[in-house]
């Protein structure tokens, strides 16, 4: 019922947040008046007569957010907690446990336990269930969890935990808490350096620029730079991350609206440090927003050679904008374009298909623009790397994997189960991976439904299928076995990039996401191609040129 209600009152709260957040009313004035005022008087009598007692706040809140979801994903109504959490990712500090945590199903699960942070020191590990955080059963509440676990430095909280099935009992002291945007730099070789940029917070530029310094300092002749799973953030930081790289002057980006005061061009505004170090850039498809600023920069400006696969594909700006009692709205304001003019952006929100799904710009469509040397780059579909590596693919089955927590429990109990006395003694082998995949079978794979499956599903519950006879049903039922035997088969189509998610994270449980870039200095085959394409002058020129 609460999900009616909000649905009912959607047009209404998007005036009032169009009115508050002070956009354009143009020739529409009237009709944003008018939804107002029918919004007001509704609400008024919602609350006053409807049969049970209903929340304003929750209510209220809810239907923004289920608005928004009509527009991009980017879009979003951030409520005062959400403000603040906005602020905690950019500052890139907190006070807390220090683990990256998911909220569902009434629980809360470590994901990762950060080295040495008061989580790492308690003895909690990935997979571990939170159930209770001093007198509060997670349970039976029904704010924020998340909000729970942080607090002043120096504070205690006491938490209840589940591990293979065994209640545990710990206390924690909260910490300041550091996130660093550059959390791993070392050299590869003696002349090759190599930094890992995870996030474009307010560290992102100064860290970055430390690393390479320091690398240098060490013998550095040649960089790769790891964009790898790097979700953007900061749009300043991405500009003066390219500006190391290019001189001070350069166009990086430029942003365009249908509101005048957005349209902007961003150019590097401060001295380099080195602009002629042969830099490798690595992408994939997790890899997106400012990410691909940078990536789509260096490669139209041909300051980097590219390696990976297809990024993500994020062309979008957002901004917030402040609204009344400290929350705000984060709304897309423009689409940003690379130097040579491309706009990257994948999917097209404002033209959905039928089911009302985001439309995917076809291959076919995708423009040509040129570099600064001339060589060919295409909009519309993310960076597309000079050089593909196909195990840095991830389809959508493997996603599904990683989304369902599948890879992530099968690493869980992988960890309970074996043991390694140091990395070089790690091993995943083929004997593994099959465990790995029975255990996957086990579970019939319900967690990953096909578009056949789900039309089949639908078909099939209708007045007019029942009627169809045994005979038909019996097709029916033929026809999901033979595509759930084809889910299995995906086991073995996808079965590179799905060996290395699982190795990523098992690698994190035994020794830290500091063991696991340790790992791949010397095991992971895309920074063996950024090496060897480093290391051959004229196969790196050949590239640029």
């Amino acid at each position: 019922m609460k999900k009616i209600l909000r649905k009912r009152i959607l047009i209404p709260v998007l005036a009032t947040v169009f009115l508050f957040g002070t956009v354009s009313f143009k020739s529409d004035f009237f009709e944003i008046a008018k939804q107002i005022e029918i919004f007001t008087t509704m609400f008024k009598q919602l609350n006053m007569n409807y049969v049970d007692e209903t929340n304003p706040a929750d209510l209220m809140d809810g239907a923004i957010k289920e608005m928004l979801n009509d527009l991009d994903p980017y879009t979003k109504f951030y409520n005062e907690q959400d403000v603040e959490a906005a602020k905690i990712r950019n500052a890139g500090e907190y006070s807390g446990i220090g683990a990256s945590v998911r909220r569902n199903n009434k629980k809360i699960t470590i994901i990762e336990p950060y080295k040495d942070y008061p989580a790492d020191k308690a003895g909690l590990k990935a997979g571990d269930e939170i159930i209770q955080i001093d007198d509060i059963v997670i349970a039976n509440f029904k704010e924020d969890t998340g909000e729970l676990l942080k607090g002043a430095a120096n504070s205690t909280i006491n938490i209840v935990y589940k591990r293979q099935g065994k209640e545990y009992k710990t206390q924690l002291t909260r910490s300041k808490i550091e996130v660093d945007a550059v959390p791993f730099f070392k050299m590869i070789d003696d002349k090759t350096g190599y930094i890992v940029l995870a996030k474009f917070n307010k560290k992102a530029s100064a860290q970055t620029k430390d690393a390479l310094e320091r690398l240098k300092e060490d013998g550095a002749e040649r960089i790769v730079l790891d964009l790898r799973s790097n979700p953007g953030g900061l749009l300043r930081e991405s500009i003066d991350i390219v500006n190391l790289f290019v001189p001070k002057g350069e166009v990086i980006v430029t942003t365009k609206s249908k509101v005048k005061k957005y349209n902007r061009t961003y150019k590097t505004r401060k001295k380099p440090v080195d602009t002629e170090i042969p830099l490798v850039v690595l992408v994939n498809g997790r890899s997106a927003s400012a990410s691909e600023i940078v990536s789509g920069a260096l490669q139209d400006l041909d300051r980097a050679v590219v390696i990976g696969a297809r990024s993500f594909g994020k062309g979008l700006v957002q901004q917030p904008k402040k609204l009344t009692y400290g929350t705000q709205l984060k709304v897309t304001i423009s689409r940003y374009y690379t130097p040579s003019g491309r706009c990257i952006q994948a999917l097209d929100y404002w033209n959905r298909d039928a089911d009302g799904n985001a439309v995917r710009t076809n291959e076919n469509d995708y423009t040509e623009f040129k570099t600064k040397k001339g060589r060919s780059v295409y909009d519309g579909g993310g960076i597309n790397p000079d050089i593909e590596i196909s195990s840095q693919k991830t389809s959508d089955f493997t996603k599904s994997l990683i989304g369902n927590l599948v890879i992530f429990n099968y690493a869980t109990e992988f960890y309970n189960e074996n043991t390694f006395a140091d990395m070089n003694a790690f091993d995943f082998n083929d004997s593994n991976y099959d465990d790995f995949k029975q255990s996957v079978a086990s579970t019939g794979l319900d967690f990953y439904e096909t578009e056949t499956e789900k039309a089949l599903k639908k078909a099939m519950s209708t007045k007019e299928a029942k009627d169809f006879g045994e005979n038909v049903s019996e097709e029916y039922k033929e026809l999901l076995a033979s595509i759930k035997q084809s889910k299995l088969d995906a086991l073995d189509t996808y079965e590179d990039e799905i060996k290395k998610e699982l190795k990523s994270e098992i690698l994190k449980r035994y020794f830290y996401r500091e063991g696991l870039f340790e790992y791949q200095l010397t095991n992971d085959e895309t920074i063996k191609k950024a090496t060897e394409i480093l290391a051959n002058k004229s196969d790196y020129d050949k590239i640029l040129n």
